[in-house]
């Protein structure tokens, strides 16, 4: 237990609970607060573990409606190509896809805080390339699921049943891009001490993040949230010029 940083592990159940409510999920901030702990590629490791089991809670709470429609033409382009991303970041410096999640953070929660009414068309053309962009960022650099949002978001869908069904989609990448990533040597023996707090956290962050969505307005907590994006995204790029 002396060996377990407790500080990080109150990061990560606050990245839950946030990444619940804002719809963005929690790897959007649980990746770059990750790097002030640990390097590159074990956050990367830790997320897919840490994801697996956080949508299987939302599964459970937000079990009322599933999409399977959107389930499709954003799922299935997502896991090929979340196996895609992670099978190249072995390739890529871990200084250079940290400056491009850094670059991508502050990117996009500046435009949707200036540009807040920026919105995709519904249709299965704009689901399937969100569905790609999302898995191929998800396993470069960690994070897709601010991509999958706002493509989901177009759809105008009940909060419960787009809880459900972007947690679903997001399991299906997480599962596909823990066996590359464990094939990558991103999953090391001596953090696996983590994933049983992990996976609690997982489990408790989702249950306060559906207490607290009955009384915020999403789309108050949505400005909220890429306001904290756009300061990690900061903090991140600062971290690597000093």
């Amino acid at each position: 237990m002396k060996d377990i940083n407790f500080i990080f592990l109150l990061l990560a159940l606050v990245a839950e609970v946030i990444g619940t409510i804002g719809g963005f999920g929690s790897s959007v901030f649980f990746v770059p607060l990750g790097n002030f702990y640990f390097d590159f590629y074990s956050v990367l490791g830790l997320t897919a573990i840490f994801h697996l089991s956080s949508n299987l809670s939302k599964i459970l709470l937000f079990k009322k409606g599933l999409d399977k429609k959107l389930l499709l033409n954003i799922g299935v382009p997502s896991v090929v190509f979340v196996i895609v991303g992670g099978v190249l970041s072995k390739w890529l410096k871990s200084d250079l896809l940290e400056v491009v999640l850094g670059l991508f953070l502050v990117g996009f929660s500046l435009l949707f805080l200036i540009k807040s009414e920026i919105k995709i068309s519904p249709n299965r053309k704009n689901a399937v390339l969100g569905g790609t962009f999302s898995g191929f960022s998800a396993g470069l650099f960690g994070t897709g699921g601010a991509i999958r949002g706002l493509t989901m978001a177009a759809f105008n869908l009940e909060k419960s049943v787009f809880l459900a069904t972007s947690a679903v989609i997001d399991f299906m990448i997480d599962f596909s891009r823990t066996f590359v990533y464990y094939s990558n040597g991103y999953i090391h023996s001596h953090d696996l001490k983590y994933i049983p707090f992990l996976f609690v956290i997982g489990l408790v962050g989702s249950f306060i993040g559906k207490k607290i969505l009955a009384y915020i307005p999403q789309s108050k907590f949505r400005r909220l949230s890429l306001f904290f994006i756009l300061i990690i995204g900061i903090i991140t790029l600062i971290q690597l010029i000093a």
